[in-house]
């Protein structure tokens, strides 16, 4: 079984009493354009293995790092996102940080529902995506990964959507009714990120969900739906800080990785995306 980070932690720093769990989660059930999703997992772990422990402020790795056995994907969707929510929730009931490793965007309605059953406070999502993912369903899919936030934001979630270039009117009305915050990406663009700030009553514990295609495509084209003037790296990270500087990430995804052969670049991208949410996190 790959361990992210494995040849940088001590016997110590991967233990269960590790701060950070890692579940990977290779779901491919309602892709609609490129494939590959059910691949993301284990190419984010196989290249964790080159990162460096200094993450450029810290080393989030001495908080421990603990790696999952894959969630089992053959069953149908919904029977494997309620298997992550079950061990997001055992997970976050433990006092530990979920990070979640995909696999297609609907996995998200399992790892933040299983996270929000450990809080007895309310706990809001921060979404990063070039696209709204709002429709009431897609291509006949209720657990769809163009659907997974209506389906939370219909729950209750509060919902902050930052860099979406991507949707259809239907999501762009849903916006209003569910409340949800957004700056979308030709206007994330044009604004100061040390100016910006979750809504005042935007819940004080928050769950990234981070979709790979809210990075552009120059530096993130493996995904299934690229989209051009997305996020920057660095624009993302110190977006994030910025987002959470009064606020306690309890857990987060990283979805819609679809490796390229031959192209290690975009996986080891998006592996260290991971660490260094674990870095915002610790």
């Amino acid at each position: 079984m790959k361990i992210f980070l494995d040849s940088e932690l001590s016997s110590s720093e991967r233990s269960e009493d590790a701060k950070f769990h890692v579940v990977p989660m290779p779901l491919e059930k309602t892709v609609s354009f490129g494939s590959g999703t059910q691949h993301g997992p284990d190419a984010i772990l196989e290249t964790s293995d080159q990162l460096e422990r200094w993450d450029g402020t810290d080393e989030p790795c001495k908080h421990g790092i603990y790696t999952h056995p894959a969630i089992d994907c053959s069953g149908s969707i919904e029977g494997s996102i309620a298997a992550l929510e079950a061990k997001c929730a055992e997970i976050a009931q433990a006092g530990k940080i979920p990070c979640v490793l995909g696999g297609e965007h609907s996995l998200s309605y399992g790892s933040v529902r299983g996270t929000q059953a450990a809080h007895d406070e309310p706990v809001g999502i921060i979404q990063i995506d070039a696209h709204a993912d709002l429709r009431v369903d897609y291509q006949g899919h209720k657990h769809s990964h163009a659907s997974v936030m209506h389906l939370l934001c219909s729950e209750g979630f509060k919902l902050a959507q930052y860099g979406v270039r991507a949707l259809c009117k239907e999501e762009q009305d849903a916006r209003e009714p569910y409340g949800v915050s957004y700056i979308d990406g030709e206007a994330l663009e044009d604004t100061d990120i040390s100016t910006l700030s979750l809504p005042a009553d935007f819940p004080k514990k928050v769950f990234i969900s981070f979709d790979v295609d809210g990075l552009d495509p120059s530096i993130m084209p493996a995904t299934g739906t690229p989209v051009p003037g997305g996020l920057g790296f660095y624009q993302s990270i110190k977006l994030l800080k910025q987002l959470c500087q009064d606020r306690e990430i309890v857990g987060f995804d990283v979805v819609e990785l679809a490796p390229i052969e031959g192209a290690e670049a975009w996986d080891f991208t998006a592996a260290l995306l991971v660490y260094r949410l674990m870095g915002l996190a610790a």
